[in-house]
């Protein structure tokens, strides 16, 4: 395949390195494809262009049209397969194959003419590149081929890379063109930095900020136009709408409406890709530029009044405004700072207006300090219809060099929509938080007495193939991957050398030479790959999260609901014979129903079950257990009344039970690293064994007298001394009483030791607890094997 270009490198200068604003070479530009997706681009003659395959095996599909509609292979150097299948299948079944579509139409080209280029057909490890180059002016289509993945294969479909170096690289070196619009815009603004513009926008248009080079910020303000008219001026109120939304500042999702100081919503946010924002300072004025030495530096507040002098508003010294993009800091001595913004090129907020509105936005001018990381650049602002259909997303991305995903609704949404509005972000989706007519309580109770089905989708899940599979497992979690059979599920943690954990997680074994991780973020599956690489491992990693979505089924009456739904082949064991930490392939209904893996494992300190698969199948699994379950009790359950199930569980959660800067014994799960009957080394074991051997610190439980609940990091406290930190808590109804669980001092942790959880400042406010062991609830697991006696 040849020497490999280099096509990205990080940002670095003077030591400084900065992941999210990757570098590429003047005339380089770059083309995720997502599995499953295309793209068209158009290329010039002399282009030299690159298909990545970022973690191995997954087939590109090329096409290449001339000018006059001709495709030959030979146009790009290549040789030519005939039928364009892939593309084809793409185009029907992927969203952005509309618009691939669309080009191709307007252009003439016919698909059923092309000549189709395939690479990696022969296998392809993470990271191969093919590249090519243009013999002619035309159009390049790639595609990233993609069938459904049964749950019990491994045929997952991953993301390519199309990159392209320009023969003929346009002018600006250094700077970025403006992305795409989302739509056709209305109004499409370029803000050179120290300038503002005034706009009028209409009820239910859309607004979108753009950050085109990444670290700039941009003031925003606006007014109700009906309120103008009367000759008043009703703009948004920064402090109204942190009081009302109960946050910082809002976020697409339910708490998403900026108000005005009459609690009249004027604007919410749909779409947010950056996360970070400011609705506390103003917009930079004279005085703040005065004050450091600089009179006469231009400013936002200025330039906003200028604009709004249109419309007859008048002028203010300094302009309360919500400062996208703008990274503020609040120390431990009270005191505001900032720091450079966390947005990245192409970042943006979406907004919808709520009513007719005058707006004004800005492209701030300060260059003193770090507010637009030292070097103001430009904004674009654009106004879409109010027809359009944006969905509601976060930006998400999977390391800080990630490409932006947006957030996604798991297959199985339709179904928990149908009882709450009530949706919350979770590792870049939409995850149910409570259901609307029963509340965190009743779904709680529900799992403990009867039933509840759970969406589980954002769990990662990575599949690990190949002779050197096993070998990569054994060396990369702390559990014996020589003792796990075909069948069997552990529940297992992964590690740093440091001993510090990167997460927990559950690893099925399909085959010899076939695992599945399932984890809870996409670090354990990157760092699996890159072990493979840097030891020259025969495997390979690839991620599925997306074509595998799950839902568990857990409660008492969980076993009765699962054996009404699926039916297993008589080489598996039926859902009855279904041994704890086992999993059986299965389909819905008879052998002709979609297919399944059913395992029994859970969350949630009850019998329970996951089920597993492609997306495409989500809704007929839904349906079919809620057919058979909701007659027996079952309801939907969310996130909080997981948490609470979690905590009395004693199960731990990745962020608060532990981190990178925990090792397994530390987060309360010694029991996944069996230092006597594990002989191999795996990585981390050395500084586990330290640890071990001398602890500092563990992981207990609490009883707290009273009911205040205490919060996650709330200090505990031995007289005036700190010796831990409440990790999670919650008031357990079954138990009736205050529970938390903690990592403690190690002097410090014995049951029966009376501690102190401190509050406000740590010491003017305690609650008395007492350090238990857990889990506090069903400490000897008898529920989760089944046995209700």
């Amino acid at each position: 395949m040849g020497v490999k270009p280099l096509l990205e490198t990080p940002y670095e200068r003077s030591g400084v390195i900065a992941p999210g604003l990757p570098v590429l070479p003047h005339g380089v530009e770059r083309h995720p494809i997502p599995p499953g997706g295309s793209r068209a681009v158009r290329l010039d003659k002399g282009d030299e262009f690159s298909v990545l395959d970022r973690e191995g095996l997954q087939p590109a599909e090329l096409v290449f049209f001339a000018p006059d509609g001709t495709s030959d292979a030979g146009m790009i150097g290549a040789r030519g397969v005939g039928d364009a299948t892939g593309i084809k299948a793409a185009l029907l079944s992927d969203p952005s194959g509309t618009k691939v579509a669309a080009a191709l139409d307007a252009a003439g080209f016919d698909l059923g003419k092309a000549d189709a280029v395939r690479l990696f057909e022969d296998g392809s490890r993470a990271g191969d590149m093919h590249t090519l180059n243009a013999s002619c002016d035309g159009l390049l289509i790639v595609c990233a081929p993609a069938q459904p993945m049964q749950p019990e294969d491994q045929n997952t479909a991953t993301e390519l890379v199309l990159y392209i170096r320009r023969s003929r690289p346009a002018e600006g070196k250094g700077g970025r063109k403006p992305p795409d619009p989302l739509a056709d815009a209305l109004l499409d603004s370029n803000i050179q930095p120290g300038n503002a513009t005034a706009y009028e926008v209409r009820k239910g248009q859309f607004i979108q900020i753009v950050d085109i080079q990444g670290r700039e910020c941009s003031d925003f303000q606006a007014f109700s136009a009906r309120a103008l008219d009367q000759g008043l001026e009703r703009d948004i109120d920064p402090t109204t709408t942190r009081s009302l939304g109960g946050s910082l500042y809002p976020a697409p999702g339910i708490y998403s409406k900026y108000f005005s100081v009459d609690h009249e919503p004027l604007v919410e946010i749909v779409q947010d890709t950056c996360g970070r924002h400011d609705t506390f300072g103003l917009a930079c004025t004279a005085r703040y530029y005065e004050d450091l030495g600089y009179p006469g530096h231009i400013n936002c507040s200025d330039n906003m009044n200028v604009e709004l002098s249109r419309f007859d508003i008048r002028p203010r010294g300094g302009w309360p405004a919500i400062n996208f993009f703008f990274n503020t800091l609040l120390d431990d001595t009270n005191a505001i700072g900032m720091d450079d913004p966390w947005s990245r090129p192409g970042d943006f907020v979406l907004l919808r207006a709520l009513t007719d509105l005058v707006c004004v936005s800005s492209a701030c001018p300060c260059d003193v300090d770090p507010a637009n990381g030292w070097n103001p650049t430009d904004i674009q602002v654009r106004v879409y219809g109010e027809k359009e259909d944006f969905q509601r997303s976060i930006g998400w991305r999977k390391t800080a060099e990630a490409d932006l995903e947006d957030t996604k609704e798991t297959a199985f949404h339709e179904g928990f929509a149908r009882h709450t509005r009530d949706f919350a972000e979770y590792n870049g989706y939409w995850l149910a938080n409570q259901m609307t007519s029963h509340g965190a309580v009743a779904e709680y109770w529900a799992c403990r007495e009867k039933a509840a089905i759970m969406d589980l989708s954002p769990l990662r899940k990575y599949e690990v193939t190949g002779p050197d599979a096993e070998e990569l497992m054994q060396l990369c979690v702390t559990r014996n991957m020589k003792k796990l059979a075909v069948g069997q599920v552990v529940y297992t943690a992964m590690c740093y050398e440091h001993g510090g954990m990167i997460d927990d997680g559950t690893v099925f074994r399909l085959g010899e030479n076939n695992f599945r991780w399932i984890g809870g973020n996409d670090d354990s599956g990157l760092w699996l790959r890159r072990q493979a690489q840097e030891r020259g491992l025969n495997a390979w990693v690839r991620s599925s999260t997306d074509q595998l979505h799950n839902v568990a089924v857990q409660g008492p009456l969980s076993r009765d609901i699962m054996e009404k739904v699926f039916w297993t082949a008589p080489t598996q064991p039926t859902v009855q014979e279904l041994q704890w930490f086992r999993f059986a392939v299965a389909r819905v209904g008879d052998f002709h129903g979609a297919a399944v893996v059913i395992s029994r494992t859970g969350y949630s300190g009850e019998l329970g079950y996951e089920v597993f698969c492609h997306p495409k199948d989500a809704m007929t699994v839904f349906d079919a257990l809620w057919e058979a379950g909701e007659p027996l009790g079952m309801v939907p359950l969310g996130l909080t009344a997981l948490n609470m199930l979690r905590i009395e569980a004693g199960l731990v959660f990745a962020g608060t039970e532990f981190c990178d800067q925990t090792n397994p014994f530390e987060a309360g799960i010694g029991f996944t690293v069996p230092l006597k009957t594990q002989e191999d080394d795996f990585i981390g074991r050395a500084a586990i064994e330290e640890r071990k051997a001398h602890p500092q610190r563990k992981l207990v439980g609490l009883d707290i007298e009273g009911g205040v609940v205490p919060a996650t990091g709330d200090c505990i406290r031995v007289g005036k001394a700190q010796v831990g930190e409440v990790t999670s808590a919650v008031k357990s109804p079954i138990l009736g009483k205050v529970i938390a669980l903690a990592r403690i001092d190690a002097v410090h942790a014995e049951p029966g030791t009376a501690v102190e959880v401190g509050q406000l400042d740590g010491q003017q406010k305690r609650l008395k607890a007492t350090v238990c062991a857990f889990p506090h609830f069903d400490p000897t697991k008898e529920r989760v094997k089944g046995n209700y006696g």
